[in-house]
């Protein structure tokens, strides 16, 4: 019918302990988000 769709967009964010984002995550992919957001709050609490 002619129509385009962009699908699903996930975005996700990591707030610090002063509630400020720390990180803006986009284009999630669930399978890796999780590893890639471990590793960062290990950084961030270092």
């Amino acid at each position: 019918m002619g129509r385009e769709y962009m699908g699903t967009q996930r975005w996700s964010f990591l707030i610090d302990p002063d509630g400020k984002i720390a990180r803006i995550y986009e284009d999630v992919k669930p399978e890796q988000h999780a590893e890639q957001l471990l590793t960062d709050l290990k950084e961030l609490h270092g």
